[in-house]
């Protein structure tokens, strides 16, 4: 179905176009002439439609793009964790290894112009598809942690100009620059042959805005749709594991991949093991294991801070699908009591990734921001990755010992030697909530606020 047409319309997007289900009734008016007034009317809507997504997507570009270059503070007193890593901002040296490795994020961000999305006319995914995209940053986390080298940066340091996208007027051109007719500037760091330059370039066409790439937008949407979602809906952090579970096991590029998603709030390892075992002499594939929990009920438990903290101190974590009621983000480490994010919220032009040396500098943000703890969302989806069986191990060691801290209230999740008995590929339509009182709870949907709906 066209969301232009749903009864469920984000930001305020028109509802549905009454159909007249007696229009039979009514002599003076022709079937025909009445079908095409309804045409046109259903182009009008569309058209409309189409108005307000391009508002939505202004909207976005003027407001984050307003605080996107903001520069939030840090204590220079304390130290920053980020995905296992500590940093001393008093350094020189750890504070350039922070800004390297915060700018070597995949960021991944709202789009516009890209082909039409699969069942809809829209062309952009501004105003709904914030939760999909943390979803994309994630897993591109984990792939390039099994792809590249453990020490790789991406050199931010060699970019000639702020944005590969700055153009050049036909004046400014030499005969030693590459690129179109149009004048595109590349930086230097585009035109070095590096090792991992290709392998960094392929991640980030798997996740380009068009119905080929196997982690796209296109991608997602058509996947989620077999568990009743839209382009235009609302995901939730636990959807959006699922859906990147069957994204990654149909993709042909990824054979000694897979993807866990804890079930209940348990990592059932018998069923890990099942999905990473092979026969000898190949070895264990690679597993990233994804626990969608709820921390709470309409705010985050308190109690849970502490593990979290402990969790993204694990080098083992690739980081958590959160953000605040209604506003994704992508989690990566904190300092004190505030929480490092990367922020999809900002509309940018789709990028044509079948161009030779397409710009790379709109997937990869150079401005590190923060927020509170006190202002994250309870629904939240955590990832890990274990290189292979020796590594998972380690990781469920490591792990369970992080979610040991919070044994005062209910485990934020559990590790199980059985296997689940109850095996299901579809998503419920609930989920466990954990309470204060260490009892598990299915919360009423009214009680749940939109963007942790699942």
């Amino acid at each position: 179905m066209d969301p232009t047409t749903s009864s469920t319309y984000v930001y305020g997007r028109a509802s549905a176009v009454d159909q007249l289900d007696d229009w039979d009734l009514l002599p003076s008016v022709s079937a025909g002439s009445l079908s095409q007034e309804m045409f046109y009317e259903g182009r009008a809507v569309e058209e409309k439609s189409k108005f307000k997504s391009k508002l939505v997507s202004a909207w976005n570009s003027v407001k984050y793009g307003w605080t996107l270059k903001q520069k939030s503070k840090f204590n220079k007193g304390s130290p920053l964790i980020m995905l296992g890593k500590t940093y001393n901002l008093k350094d020189s040296g750890d504070k350039e290894r922070f800004r390297r490795s915060y700018a070597s994020f995949l960021w991944l961000t709202y789009r516009r112009g890209f082909p039409q999305l699969p069942g809809s006319s829209l062309t952009t995914d501004s105003g709904w598809g914030c939760v999909l995209r943390t979803g994309q940053m994630l897993l591109a986390q984990g792939l390039l942690i099994h792809l590249m080298p453990a020490d790789w940066t991406w050199p931010v340091r060699f970019s000639g100009v702020k944005d590969d996208l700055d153009l050049l007027h036909p004046a400014d051109w030499t005969a030693g620059e590459v690129g179109s007719k149009r004048g595109r500037k590349l930086s230097v760091g585009s035109l070095l042959d590096r090792p991992m330059e290709a392998t960094h370039r392929r991640v980030v066409g798997w996740f380009a805005d068009h119905p080929t790439a196997p982690f796209g937008i296109h991608t997602l949407v058509e996947l989620g749709r077999s568990s009743g979602k839209k382009a235009g809906d609302w995901y939730g952090p636990s959807i959006v594991a699922h859906i990147l579970k069957k994204a990654v096991a149909a993709s042909a590029d990824l054979p000694n991949l897979v993807i866990y998603v804890a079930q209940d709030c348990t990592i059932y390892l018998q069923d890990v093991r099942g999905l990473c075992e092979r026969p000898l002499p190949q070895s264990w594939k690679s597993i990233i294991v994804l626990v969608p929990v709820r921390l709470g009920g309409q705010e985050l438990n308190p109690s849970y801070i502490t593990c979290i903290k402990k969790l993204l101190m694990l080098q083992c974590c690739i980081g958590i699908i959160g953000g605040k009621p209604k506003h994704s983000l992508f989690f990566v480490g904190f300092q004190d009591d505030h929480l490092l994010y990367l922020d999809p919220h900002y509309c940018q032009p789709a990028v044509n990734i079948k161009n030779n040396n397409f710009p790379l500098e709109s997937f990869h943000c150079k401005h590190p921001r923060k927020m509170p703890f006190s202002r994250m969302d309870p629904s939240c989806t955590i990832g890990f990755y274990a290189k292979g069986q020796n590594e998972f191990e380690l990781m469920c060691a490591a792990v369970n010992e992080a979610v040991s801290t919070s044994a005062e209230t209910y485990p934020m999740f559990i590790f199980s030697e059985e296997k689940r008995q109850d095996v299901e590929e579809e998503i419920v339509s609930s989920i466990t909530c954990i309470q204060r009182n260490g009892e598990p709870n299915n919360e009423d949907s009214n009680s749940m606020d939109e963007f942790v709906l699942i």
